[in-house]
């Protein structure tokens, strides 16, 4: 498969899995097309035009021509400096890899990552949080996370592939999306009633049963096993944490539990002044669940040889 190809693979599974839907991902990328027609030509001229058909600013190639055959790839959750040289290091000792795969975003990916954060808008909605307000919430957090992200070395570990010539690509929200939808077609079949029976479920994942016993399995951090769980909110993708204040809506909209990657301190403070239930799944072994899966969608069409490294670990499914 040519880097191109996989590329495009990865972007039009992560538009299936979304949990907003298809039609709405694709209704959205069809007005911003339109948009783009409208601009000046000096507007254009920083315009990505990656935008205009992959909806994911966090999921690039970061470098390479796109003509690559791809057969073997080195994966990680985080690739920095160091990866990319253990890669050229590899290669030296006969290892073949074209093609290197970070989970979480680099580069001009890593720099865009706040426009992702959109999609929590509608993702909430769904929820039942009234859309003005999820606007006015989730805008907010995105243009602090833009503030944040502008002062960062963003094309360090890019540069490095690009000195050595080695292909990288970076695939995060479409992998975030798999795990979303995964889970919650779990949930809804499993239908736990307490926090402990979505621990139990959670366990029986590989990823997260390999978390588990290297000490950073599932927790519960706030509630307990025999709480009951309400509604499940899986919030899983949409680049990073969005409002810290949308937990009071999503509480009037029902929410009694969420399951999420990771929680900051903030967060877990405003879900608790709302009585919401809140799991914490794991960051790296729900990267790994996300990562996995795509690698699954992949392997149906062209088989691959894995290397693992930074916190990736490859579970095949059936």
């Amino acid at each position: 498969m040519k880097l191109k190809k996989l590329y495009e693979f990865v972007i039009e599974k992560g538009i299936q899995e979304d949990p907003r839907g298809s039609i709405l991902v694709n209704k959205e990328l069809k007005e911003l097309k339109a948009n783009y027609a409208t601009l000046s030509e000096k507007q254009k001229q920083g315009f990505d035009l990656e935008r205009l058909k992959n909806p994911f600013s966090d999921t690039r190639i970061l470098h390479g021509s796109g003509d690559e055959n791809i057969k073997s790839i080195l994966m990680g959750i985080d690739i920095d400096v160091g990866e990319v040289l253990l890669c050229e290091r590899l290669i030296e000792k006969g290892k073949k890899i074209d093609l290197i795969v970070a989970h979480h975003p680099e580069g001009r990916a890593l720099a865009a990552l706040h426009q992702v954060m959109y999609m929590q808008t509608d993702i909430v909605h769904l929820h039942g949080v009234p859309i003005t307000i999820a606007e006015d919430l989730i805008n907010s957090r995105i243009s602090e996370v833009e503030r944040r992200l502008l002062p960062v070395n963003h094309t360090k570990t890019q540069d490095a592939a690009r000195l050595l010539n080695l292909p990288l690509m970076c695939v995060h929200t479409p992998a975030d999306n798999h795990v979303v939808t995964f889970l919650e077609k779990l949930f809804k079949k499993k239908d736990p009633k307490t926090l402990g029976e979505i621990i139990d479920i959670l366990q029986t994942i590989p990823e997260y049963l390999h978390a588990l016993r290297n000490n950073s399995g599932p927790r519960i951090v706030n509630g307990s096993e025999v709480s009951r769980t309400g509604k499940i909110f899986v919030d899983m993708t949409g680049g990073t944490e969005g409002s810290k204040d949308i937990y009071k809506n999503l509480a009037q909209a029902g929410v009694g539990t969420i399951v999420g990657m990771h929680l900051s301190e903030d967060h877990l403070k405003k879900a608790k002044q709302e009585h919401i239930n809140v799991i914490i799944a794991g960051h790296i072994s729900s990267d790994n669940l996300g990562l996995n899966l795509i690698l699954d969608a992949i392997e149906t069409v062209q088989k691959l040889d894995v290397i693992c490294c930074s916190g990736f670990v490859r579970v095949k499914r059936k």
